[in-house]
């Protein structure tokens, strides 16, 4: 009797991961193509074969103070999700992303089965805020998937497997010129007319409080650069929240939801694009990725804020700044979250100058350093997952 298939549980918890667990199922069913998946996710793994367990937004809060609120509904799907791992036997559990979920599920499995394999994909921020993290993540956790190339150092200290297997935003398929002109022709929008991307976040508590800034951000920016267009690529889970806060802002908003409007349109949007002012997170790599320059804004609750301030160790929080050494994206988080400051540096960016110079530089470097170029991430997480499980897959001549 030959060895059973490989098993695996994959969990992510809210749409960034989402968008990583679908190219490594991807990458998994070419390398191993009798693997069997299971687990959570959003729509990009159910397209990718994956039946979730329920709805991924059921765990997509963000914030010290926001998740206070959510306590029981995360009580309630941890204890469904370890229940899953337990029935299923899995050959490893990957949480995918979401480490205050995920590092919870691990060690909850891990005390039922003490001998089960753990993965993590993204290997969380130890670098910018509370880097006991990486030790104590190590007591649950086996080997790290890591997408930024400055972290596998980190986690190996913390005795840790860690290899970096790239971004996703690096290898993305950008639009042409020929699709930014159907797109500008398709929404009525002139090509001479300047076109700002607004991306006020990919969770409802983001979008919530994020809106407003973000249009009044914008009517300054209208008001100085008179037939400003204002496009707003959002995500199904979100899109009627963003239409709705769209319909009080100074300017008139186009909203592209690729999952109706196909991902397509979200690549033809920023290739179309002349700037954008997005939240933090990594939007501000897949910006970079099609050569869209930046300013990013975020706030989170007053509390959260506070706890922020005492724990954060580094200066900047937007990656492109970070992977690339130098601080080209102009940020405005907490308190500096407001038009009066936004407008202006959005400005400057819609014109030539050495704001746009240093961006572009800047997104050049992150791009090259995240493996633009090299191997696709999935397939390349995909082969790292399997040598740390003891399977290499063959490598291709």
């Amino acid at each position: 009797m030959g060895a059973r298939p490989l098993r695996l549980v994959l969990i992510a918890g809210e749409p960034s991961g989402d968008a990583l667990g679908a190219p490594l199922i991807a990458g998994l069913r070419t390398l191993c193509p009798e693997v069997a998946v299971s687990g959570v996710g959003g729509p990009l793994m159910a397209a990718a074969g994956l039946e979730s367990l329920f709805p991924i937004g059921d765990l997509a809060v963000m914030g010290l103070a926001e998740v206070i609120p959510a306590l029981p509904r995360l009580a309630r799907r941890l204890g469904e999700a370890a229940a899953h791992v337990a029935a299923m036997d899995p050959d490893a559990l990957v949480t995918i992303d979401s480490p205050d979920f995920g590092l919870r599920l691990a060690a909850r499995a891990r005390a039922a089965r003490p001998g089960l394999r753990t993965i993590h994909y993204v290997a969380p921020s130890v670098w910018a805020w509370r880097p006991g993290r990486a030790r104590r993540m190590a007591g649950v956790i086996d080997h790290v998937l890591a997408l930024l190339p400055f972290e596998p150092p980190l986690m190996r200290e913390a005795g840790m497997g860690c290899d970096f297997v790239g971004h996703p935003a690096a290898a993305a398929p950008a639009a042409g010129p020929a699709a930014a002109a159907a797109f500008r022709a398709r929404h009525a929008i002139p090509p001479e007319a300047p076109l700002v991307l607004a991306l006020p976040g990919s969770r409802r508590g983001e979008v919530a409080r994020l809106a407003r800034p973000f249009g009044a951000t914008l009517g300054l920016v209208a008001a100085a650069r008179p037939g400003l267009r204002v496009v707003v690529p959002t995500l199904a889970g979100v899109a009627a929240a963003v239409a709705e806060a769209a319909r009080g802002w100074p300017v008139a908003a186009t909203i592209v939801e690729p999952g109706r409007d196909g991902w397509a349109a979200k690549a033809a949007a920023f290739a179309a694009a002349d700037a954008a002012l997005a939240a933090s997170g990594t939007v501000s790599l897949e910006l970079a990725a099609a050569g869209v320059p930046m300013v990013v804004g975020y706030d989170v609750h007053p509390l959260s804020r506070l706890l922020a301030r005492a724990l954060l160790r580094i200066d900047t929080v937007t990656l492109v700044n970070l992977v690339s050494g130098t601080r080209a994206v102009p940020e405005f988080l907490g308190r500096a979250c407001t038009p009066a400051r936004m407008a202006p540096a959005l400005l400057a960016l819609l014109a030539p100058g050495p704001a746009r110079q240093a961006q572009a530089a800047a997104m050049a470097l992150t791009m090259d350093r995240l493996g633009r170029g090299g191997p696709d991430p999935g397939l390349r997480a995909a082969r790292a997952l399997l040598a740390a499980l003891g399977r290499p897959a063959p490598t291709p001549s």
